[in-house]
């Protein structure tokens, strides 16, 4: 049995994660009649700052190693600064146990339609890379509170970093056996020593895989070309921030955050892997059932195949397919149901 740690969170991660792990909780009986995973909550997360002064209990990551996996709602509190909900929960997770690759598909459901004109058919994904880079919070601010006021903030490249996750985007490519392409994306005309690593790391990288088709662009570039010609994307490989903003971008074409969701991995799986929507803990609409928890929902489903049962995230995603063809969505996808209602739809199409 495999043990889940299930972090709700904040805003909407409270009513969307019970819904995954009803999800989960019922195809697995559904196809394998037996129970599959424990699952454990935990309550931290910015109700539990305003409380402790911490996001999380100094002992969390210590708690959290002896899980084979971490489903995580959303973090994010009107009263709590971002950098606090950020650095507090999130970023320490991911650093610790070296979640070094983000997968973030994003993929136009059949009886849905794009933002974009005249687009039918958009599946892509986006690996990013989860460990350093602009993320790396290397930096610090001098004379504060005067005119001089000064603050630095430091992007990390490694070699390493770089490497090993252009190497898995090339492997996700092969596996994944689609367009077999790999896009890399940069900023290297303007940031000349990480992101000329990166470019480095990249035509070092695709000698190895000559089967698959590469293509190199600036973020800007890559930007404009998502919007008028998405079509031609297959796998996107990009740094922390430039990885961040592009699923973003991916997930507006392609139904919208409330569909998105990510991993944070590390391959090895000697520690955990964390796996959470792309969007964030919604508190305009927090409280009023109408998050869209398709996206917390396929998470999950990610995460049962990363953990060996890839059948389980099939049916997930092809009871989620039928509840999109019966119209039984939330208002983000043109719908008029509620959060509750597409869960009870997506759990009654698995058991047909």
């Amino acid at each position: 049995m495999k043990k889940i740690a299930v972090i709700p969170g904040d805003g909407i991660g409270n009513e969307v994660t019970g819904g995954a792990v009803t999800i989960l909780q019922k195809a697995q009986l559904e196809l394998y009649n037996t129970i599959l995973f424990d699952f454990k909550y935990f309550d931290w997360g910015s109700e539990y700052y305003l409380t402790h002064g911490l996001m999380m209990p100094e002992d969390a990551i210590n708690q959290l190693e002896f899980f084979d996996s971490i489903l995580l709602g959303a973090i994010g509190h009107p009263d709590v600064p971002d950098h606090v909900t950020l650095n507090g929960l999130l970023l320490p997770i991911r650093r610790i146990f070296d979640q070094y690759v983000s997968v973030r598909p994003s993929y136009l459901w059949k009886n849905t339609t794009s933002v974009l004109r005249d687009v039918k058919d958009l599946d892509f994904v986006i690996i990013r890379e989860n460990s350093e880079g602009e993320y790396a919070n290397i930096g610090g601010f001098l004379h504060l509170n005067n005119e001089n006021s000064t603050s630095i903030q430091t992007a990390v490249f490694t070699k390493n970093g770089c490497m090993r996750i252009i190497d898995y985007a090339f492997q996700y490519a092969v596996e994944r056996n689609k367009k077999l392409k790999v896009t890399s994306i940069t900023k290297s005309n303007a940031q000349a020593y990480g992101m000329v690593m990166w470019d480095n790391c990249f035509n070092e990288v695709s000698k190895k895989y000559p089967q698959i088709e590469t293509e190199s662009l600036l973020v800007d570039a890559a930007c404009m070309d998502l919007v008028r010609r998405p079509e031609s994307f297959d796998v996107i490989v990009a740094s922390n921030l430039f990885g961040d903003i592009l699923s973003d971008l991916g997930a507006g074409i392609t139904g919208g955050m409330g569909v998105a969701p990510s991993s944070n991995i590390n391959p090895y799986k000697k520690v955990p892997s964390m796996f959470e929507p792309v969007h964030g803990s919604a508190p305009d609409i927090s409280g009023k059932g109408i998050a869209n928890p398709i996206a917390s929902i396929l998470s999950g489903a990610m995460m049962a195949a990363y953990l060996g049962y890839a059948e389980l995230e099939m049916v997930i995603r092809k009871a989620v397919q039928q509840s999109i063809e019966n119209n039984i969505t939330t208002q983000d996808m043109g719908g008029k149901h509620s959060t509750e209602e597409v869960i009870i739809s997506v759990e009654y199409n698995i058991t047909k």
